[in-house]
């Protein structure tokens, strides 16, 4: 049974961080002419209102965008995607937080293409809602590796794919690895860009174990914990397992980091920035 909602954390420090790489990701593929391809593999109800009840009953949207919305840290990285929220706000307020397809959609150009999968009842009619009659968008109601098979390679050779498990189920963990695998046999051009929670560090290291041992190419490991590590006190950090990064993300990343720990991070959390595996020879 799906029970997990993205409503309750929308706007997060983990959004943050997802949303800031996927933000660089897609600018730097637009510095070529040549059309590309997102592909989101769990791709939620695609926007958040912040006055909903999920969102005020867990509030987790003050402890990240709402710390950033009004900062300039003259930083790229954070400073566009701060600039792409508030764009998405057009009254100056901060009333609804973008889910990653809808900021993948807003910055297409003409030639660019985005497919959604989602297989909660609920999210999926809202995404698909959303993106009614937009002939960039695909939304298909499927399983998120299910959804690998179905639609890899996409038509384009350029792209990126965005996975983002909620890893509420065993599975998530398990059978990620596998499925990235085959996305890569499909599409190997592709930027891989994985999300991935800090609960048990333990548990963590052994996740991000997996793919170094799996020999993935290019590698990147980001990571931003707002808490101090501790088990049994829930998500106390986020990260991210970039294959096939753009060149300059791992050095726009530690230029940002400083400034995301100052405003999101508590005594004690920390931020990682390191390249596990080198390029492909």
């Amino acid at each position: 049974m799906l029970s997990y909602r993205h409503s309750y954390h929308a706007g997060n420090f983990a959004d943050v961080l997802k949303h800031i790489v996927q933000i660089a990701v897609i600018e730097y593929l637009k510095k070529k002419d040549k059309p590309f391809t997102v592909h989101d593999t769990h791709g939620g109800a695609g926007g958040y209102l912040i006055d909903s009840g999920h969102m005020q009953k867990t509030g987790e949207y003050r402890d990240g965008i709402e710390r950033l919305w009004d900062r300039r840290t003259e930083i790229g990285v954070i400073d566009q995607y701060v600039k792409l929220i508030r764009q998405l706000n057009p009254a100056g307020k901060l009333r609804e937080y973008p889910g990653s397809p809808q900021i993948s959609a807003s910055l297409l150009r003409d030639q660019d293409r985005l497919q959604c999968t989602e297989l909660h009842s609920t999210d999926f009619e809202l995404l698909q809602k959303r993106f009614a009659g937009n002939k960039q968008v695909r939304v298909e109601k499927l399983d998120a590796w299910q959804g690998i098979k179905a639609m890899l390679p996409p038509t384009h050779r350029r792209g990126m794919v965005l996975i983002d498990p909620s890893y509420e189920l065993e599975k998530d963990y398990t059978e990620l690895l596998p499925a990235l695998q085959m996305a890569k046999q499909r599409w190997s051009t592709a930027t891989y860009a994985i999300w991935y929670p800090v609960l048990d560090r333990n548990r963590t290291e052994h996740f991000v174990r997996q793919f170094v041992q799996a020999e993935m190419p290019d590698l990147l490991r980001l990571e931003l914990c707002p808490r101090p590590d501790a088990s049994g006190r829930g998500m106390t950090g986020s990260g991210m397992l970039v294959i096939n990064p753009p060149y300059t993300l791992a050095q726009h990343m530690a230029q940002a980091m400083p400034a995301l720990k100052d405003a999101l991070c508590e005594t004690g959390g920390h931020t990682l920035v390191k390249q596990l595996t080198g390029e492909a020879s």
